[in-house]
């Protein structure tokens, strides 16, 4: 048998059952992938974080959806550094670390501060790439919306991996979203590189509490669960993009996304550089650690 020890850590939350859980399996370089692929149907969980050696940072971690890798993921990085260091695999000097952490899209800084609420974990995410624009009513209809109920213009912005960022009129909007599966695989057809998935991020301004400035959903095709309980990649595109756009007044922001599925996130959000051409973008967010375990396989 080859045994593999984990957490599950819901991400973005200080509480159980919160955010959104993600699988971090350690030690996991001999791991093959169709086992990394099998273990996130298992779950069920939208992703899972698999914890490698790198040349190039001080740890290294592979993501994974239930049908191949993602190169870039917010909230299996906050899950992965959180178990890190509850595992005393990252020490704490006056409360505070700072190394770095290589991902499929390349190497993030992180930083890690102990609070009084508990570790949060700031990881500085790419510049944003600022992509394919589209006529508001093709989003839409993925989506089941009306054009007017999308402001402005959709467009597609990766810090690793690519969201297309579309801002919805209100709060009545987002919740009459429903993802066109149809449509989504029309626009996506199966085998599309996950560079080129044309994936909305629907995006509101005002949070869904007074500790929120925005409020936003991602919805999901199969195999992947309906709905992403938190998205930190997306997080960091779409504060690019409203940034860049002259839609928020401040760089740094408190996004939330979760609640209506019961699962309240909350990440503290800053972009960097100017609105012409953001440098890159710091998200950050807590995490609880639920499970400890040992995944236990057949000797292949």
């Amino acid at each position: 048998m080859s045994r593999f020890t984990f957490d599950w850590v819901d991400a973005f939350t200080d509480r159980a059952f919160g955010g959104n859980g993600c699988v971090v399996v350690h030690e996991a370089d001999e791991l093959s992938i169709a086992d990394r692929l099998a273990l996130v149907r298992e779950t069920s969980l939208s992703e899972c974080a698999f914890v490698v050696g790198s040349d190039v940072a001080d740890f290294g971690a592979r993501y994974y959806l239930a049908d191949k890798e993602i190169l870039m993921a917010g909230h299996p990085t906050v899950a992965t550094v959180v178990s890190l260091v509850d595992r005393g695999l990252v020490s704490l000097t006056e409360g505070r670390a700072d190394f770095t952490l290589e991902v499929g899209s390349g190497v993030l800084p992180i930083t890690v501060e102990r609070g009084p609420a508990g570790v949060k974990v700031v990881m500085t995410q790419a510049a944003p790439q600022f992509g394919r624009a589209f006529d508001p009513a093709e989003i839409a209809a993925m989506v089941s919306l009306a054009p007017e109920d999308i402001l402005g213009t959709p467009q597609v912005v990766s810090t690793g991996s690519p969201f297309c960022i579309t801002v919805l009129e209100d709060k009545d909007a987002l919740r009459r979203a429903r993802l066109d599966v149809d449509l989504f695989y029309a626009m996506n057809p199966p085998g599309t590189p996950r560079a080129e998935v044309i994936e909305p991020f629907l995006v509101t301004l005002g949070g869904e509490t007074e500790a929120g400035d925005t409020f936003s959903r991602l919805l999901l095709p199969p195999p992947l669960p309906a709905e992403d309980p938190f998205t930190g990649s997306a997080t960091g595109c779409m504060a690019g993009y409203l940034w860049h756009h002259n839609l928020i007044d401040a760089p740094t922001f408190k996004a939330e996304q979760g609640h209506w599925m019961g699962r309240p996130g909350l990440a503290e959000v800053e972009v960097l550089g100017p609105r012409a051409a953001p440098t890159g973008v710091k998200v950050g967010g807590q995490g609880y650690v639920l499970m400890r375990g040992e995944l236990e396989l057949p000797a292949a």
